[in-house]
């Protein structure tokens, strides 16, 4: 199944069943927003998760761009990306958690026809402070769901404060073979859907609050579920990243982790330019700069002489293309090569400041800080200048 047709069948299953379309908004939140990018599908919802009444009504359904730099360092592995795409489902006050997880089932088995045999639930267990959530477990028992209850797990949060509560999270097994072993104790076993009821508000000080009503907030991670839909063993092999894969290579020989890592950060690098951003040293523009930074520093690490100036439009335009952006190619590809010469620029520098005494020997934590935070010099770039 392609990745449009899964978002084709994934809304219209819930159209069916009177939930309202509403269109995702970019990466950047609403201003006042603290956060500088939106990290998941019901973030531009809040406030209508903590009660103000949505003019579409209190079933929704929609898909949402989202980038999270909490997951950088486990880009490269096959399920995790910086910037994704979250298809939801949000109830407003109305339906509980045990309907939305058995619509989810349904649409997993009989939309999607995935074999329930390779189907894994998890469940909140209680925690001293809310207690277990028994009505779920009862839900997948009857559907014939293994299911196994967490803790922490199984609580979900959006940060410190706001929406949340107890969550019951689907797994998809990806191993060969017939399951094995449980969510926890598996990394085979693939998370696809979480669904959430949020009952309560967390407060700065720690303290849960009863939310004024309970809602349902679903998030499904699409490229994720489409690449196992398609048989891919990662989110790399998928269609999403069908150009990327297929025209990096051959301009730059790279492959496995590095690979992986080039094409995920400049496909969000695209994303990013697409909603607006420009680098900076500060804020939304510091986590650009420092995508197209690490792009640079893996390609620079085997050929000095790796220029962004090489990338095809063909991949920067299928991009825009998936995420809905109005941008030229050419444009996108334009400010690429000028953060990369800036970077240049900056490593010029960056050998003259390393061939000072100071740094000539075994550098420390402090020293490694110093050059990036005054310089801007990353561990890996410090790293390889230094065995130039």
């Amino acid at each position: 199944m392609k990745t449009e047709d899964l978002v084709r069948t994934f809304t219209e299953y819930y159209e069916e069943r009177g939930h309202h379309r509403i269109g995702g908004s970019t990466l950047l939140p609403p201003p006042g927003d603290p956060v500088l990018f939106t990290t998941s599908g019901m973030h531009p919802l809040t406030p209508y998760l903590e009660g103000r009444p949505h003019p579409l009504g209190r079933r929704l359904v929609g898909r949402q761009r989202c980038l999270r730099t909490t997951d950088l360092e486990e880009v490269g592995d096959a399920t995790h990306l910086t910037v994704f795409e979250m298809l939801g489902t949000w109830s407003l006050g109305d339906y509980d958690g045990p309907r939305s997880l058995s619509w989810g089932y349904g649409l997993l088995t009989e939309g999607l026809g995935i074999d329930p045999a390779l189907l894994h639930a998890t469940v909140h267990a209680g925690d001293g402070r809310t207690p277990p959530d028994t009505a779920s477990v009862r839900l997948w028992q009857e559907l014939g769901v293994p299911v196994e209850a967490t803790e922490e797990d199984n609580w979900w949060s959006n940060g410190p404060v706001g929406p949340c509560g107890p969550d019951s999270e689907i797994f998809l097994w990806s191993g060969d073979g017939p399951p094995r072993s449980t969510p926890t104790r598996d990394e085979r076993w693939v998370e696809v859907w979480n669904h959430v009821t949020m009952s309560h508000r967390r407060l700065g000080d720690g303290t849960l609050v009863p939310l004024p009503r309970r809602n349902v907030d679903t998030g499904l991670g699409l490229e994720r579920l489409a690449a196992l839909l398609q048989g891919e063993p990662s989110v790399f092999e998928a269609d999403v990243f069908e150009p990327w894969v297929r025209l990096l290579p051959p301009l730059w020989p790279l492959e496995g982790h590095s690979l992986r890592l080039v094409c995920d950060h400049l496909r969000s690098a695209v994303v990013v330019l697409g909603d607006g951003v420009r680098p900076a040293n500060t804020g939304r523009g510091y986590v650009l700069r420092r995508l197209v930074r690490r792009v640079l520093t893996v390609l620079w690490r085997d050929d000095p002489s790796r220029s962004l100036g090489d990338l095809p439009p063909e991949p920067v335009g299928h991009t825009l293309a998936r995420f809905r952006q109005d941008v030229p190619p050419g444009e996108v590809l334009r400010m690429l090569l000028d953060e990369e010469r800036r970077f240049r620029r900056l490593l010029e520098q960056g050998r003259h400041v390393l061939a000072r005494p100071r740094f000539r020997g075994r550098l420390d934590e402090e020293d490694f800080r110093y050059l990036h935070d005054t310089h801007g010099l990353p561990r890996e770039l410090v790293t390889s200048l230094r065995q130039e």
